[in-house]
């Protein structure tokens, strides 16, 4: 198995178990949404670091737009950079987004496991 399967399989899972935990215990994940507002400030700045470690990670290593595995991992690179970056830069603008997603949060849990399943199908 190459790296860039490696990474479509760790990443599509991620968001298939993500997606699941979304929809399969709304009121905690509620719950923590709400609580991130409330969160100790190194907390935040930890998670927008790993987030931003982990996109630019996807980015240098598999930044290309050959095929659709490609595309997926260079976007979710982008996707997690961008969020890293704006948890370490403005984090109270990130969380107070975050707040205002619970009226869409079934869509999220729909989508994370949609976008994980596509990215496994891919790899096959």
């Amino acid at each position: 198995m190459k790296l860039l399967e490696i990474a479509g399989l760790v990443t599509g899972s991620y968001f298939v178990v993500t997606g699941l935990g979304f929809l399969l215990s709304k009121p905690f994940y509620k719950k923590v949404i709400k609580a991130t507002l409330n969160s100790d400030p190194v907390l935040i700045n930890l998670s927008g670091m790993v987030h931003f470690l982990i996109g630019i990670t996807l980015i240098a290593l598999f930044f290309s737009f050959n095929t659709l595995l490609e595309i997926l991992i260079s976007f979710f690179g982008i996707a997690f950079s961008i969020k890293g970056a704006l948890l370490i830069m403005v984090p109270e603008l990130i969380l107070k987004s975050n707040e205002q997603s619970i009226k869409y949060f079934h869509l999220f849990g729909y989508g994370f496991v949609a976008v994980g399943l596509i990215t496994l199908f891919v790899i096959i």
